[in-house]
């Protein structure tokens, strides 16, 4: 048992517009009071352009931030397990059934690749030992979510009793664009979109970005996509797996057009935790 303490501020940092916008202004003292920390959970399968944007906004920061991870959801995908916990870990995953039906696949890419590890690290930052509870006295620590006022229905409360969420753009009454804007008047560069490579809930216009502008990227996810069809390792499905909401492997979708409305979308399905 510990003693009392003071909350700590830290910022759950997706490396996306929100949340890069919600730390440069806390750096800057426009969100208060100064975080102790951020923390940013690396799936292991996120696009080169987060790396490089990462490494140049915390040399922005005047508070430290610090890198968890999960384990590498794309080596994990291919195995279709996780070699830490044992567990049947899979991102959403378009389902084409051997009798024409169609599905998604279970998600656990959130909870286990962001939330737990952020959860943890928080922990650790507070001096929790595994199994330990806060004291009687004490204040859960304050975690910073980067979600905007057109992504509210992204927002979730806290889990542990060890922490609370604070959401410091619906506080602004900020949207995305607002914090682009923001970057903008106070000329910084346009953060890059924080999704992970494979993310099913990619738009045709992100694929296409990905396949114009990252030709690497676009392959190895094409290979992932090609290589969880009926899946691998330990396990075997009855049906066919795809990255693309149009069921068909990821170099053969066509990605001109627009997508139909009514159909999954990243904010109706991420859990909070990623993307910002």
């Amino acid at each position: 048992m510990t003693g009392p303490r003071d909350a700590l501020h830290v910022i759950s940092l997706g490396a996306g517009v929100q949340s890069s916008t919600m730390a440069l202004m806390a750096a800057r003292g426009e969100i208060g009071p100064m975080p102790n920390a951020a923390i940013f959970a690396d799936t292991g399968w996120e696009p080169k352009k987060i790396y490089e944007w990462l490494e140049w906004l915390e040399k922005q920061l005047p508070f430290p931030v610090y890198r968890v991870s999960g384990g590498n959801l794309r080596t994990d995908l291919l195995n279709m397990s996780n070699t830490t916990n044992n567990l049947f870990i899979t991102i959403p995953t378009y389902v084409l059934n051997p009798d024409g039906t169609k599905g998604m696949s279970r998600r656990q890419c959130t909870s286990e690749y962001k939330i737990k590890p952020v959860a943890l690290k928080v922990r650790e930052l507070m001096g929790l030992q595994k199994g330990a509870r806060i004291g009687k006295d004490s204040l859960p620590t304050q975690l910073w979510m980067g979600i905007s006022t057109d992504e509210i229905q992204r927002m979730k409360l806290s889990s542990n009793k060890f922490t609370e969420h604070r959401f410091p753009l619906i506080e602004k009454r900020m949207n995305r664009n607002d914090c682009i804007k923001w970057m903008e008047r106070t000329q910084y560069p346009k953060p890059p979109k924080s999704a992970c490579l494979g993310c099913p809930f990619s738009s045709n216009e992100q694929w296409r970005k990905l396949k114009d502008e990252s030709p690497e990227e676009w392959a190895d996810t094409v290979m992932v996509d090609a290589a969880i069809r009926k899946g691998s390792g330990r396990t075997k499905l009855d049906g066919e797996l795809f990255l693309h909401r149009d069921l068909v492997p990821l170099d053969k979708a066509d990605l001109s057009t627009a997508e139909d409305r009514g159909q999954y979308s990243f904010l109706d399905e991420c859990e909070g935790m990623c993307g910002v």
